[in-house]
């Protein structure tokens, strides 16, 4: 589910991919819910390396989470909250940003399919291709509510990031993609996950757990939305104090983003 990371290009068995300064500041002021200036970080990173799918597709992330904000949807009190999250009301996506997302989106695949096409396991179009796999996920599960379609979306995710994983086992970020998979679908009633086993998807909490922390402990650019996601897995296990010192550490890091300060301020 959800954002994006952009890395140096990686010799194969290289350790920990390089954090590119510019990109890493636009995630900084994306989590920050400062939109318009996420936007002209990552077209900027764009202008300069006009060939590079992940600043296209960070920038696509940036318009996602602007919409997560403006429609309310990452309360975790909705997703900690089956029923709410079973019968939510259908929400009223922005045309204009959805143009936005999906013309970036488009970019981004084109660029990361052309590097591919040359170079099959190149780590950063992989990870460029995950990254738009989740962001069209989050978008048709969480503001179309089609969420069939998105489970096909997060299952082609997962394969690719296992891919990326044999490759390049340092990028952390892309644990996300197994993590997400495993813990959200793991939370399905158990003759849903038996179908949902059936048809190739993985439904094992425990390791959805464990590859959430490794983005939260290790990722980059994906490790704040690692860190809420389990924050809303510990308030679901009752673990108060574990979700109060994850969303203290959010609010320290993100001062201006009024979500993790509300959430915390459930749990005072």
């Amino acid at each position: 589910m959800l954002a994006s990371l952009v890395f140096a290009i990686p010799s194969m068995g290289a350790s920990v991919p390089s954090v590119v300064p510019m990109i890493q500041t636009g995630y900084h002021q994306m989590y920050n819910l400062e939109f318009d200036g996420a936007h002209k970080t990552f077209a900027q990173f764009e202008q300069q390396r006009p060939d590079d799918p992940l600043g296209h597709v960070s920038n696509a992330a940036a318009y996602l989470f602007a919409e997560f904000d403006r429609l309310n949807i990452l309360q975790s009190e909705f997703f900690v909250n089956d029923d709410r999250f079973r019968h939510a009301k259908r929400l009223t996506p922005d045309p204009a940003v959805r143009q936005a997302f999906d013309g970036e989106l488009a970019k981004a695949e084109q660029l990361a399919n052309g590097i591919l096409a040359r170079s099959p396991q190149d780590p950063d179009a992989l990870f460029a291709n995950i990254l738009s796999m989740g962001l069209r996920a989050d978008y048709s599960a969480l503001v179309e509510k089609r969420y069939l379609d998105s489970l096909r979306v997060i299952k082609n995710g997962r394969e690719t990031a296992e891919k990326l994983l044999a490759i390049a086992p340092d990028y952390y970020d892309a644990y996300l993609a197994i993590g997400v998979e495993n813990y959200m679908l793991s939370l399905k009633a158990a003759p849903v996950r038996w179908l949902l086993s059936l048809g190739g998807a993985q439904v094992d909490r425990e390791r959805g757990i464990q590859d959430l922390r490794l983005t939260a402990e290790k990722g980059h650019y994906l490790s704040p939305y690692a860190r809420l996601l389990l924050a809303v897995a510990a308030m679901r296990n009752k673990d108060r104090a574990q979700a109060r010192d994850l969303l203290t550490a959010l609010v320290h890091d993100f001062p201006h983003n009024k979500l993790y300060s509300e959430e915390l301020a459930r749990l005072q």
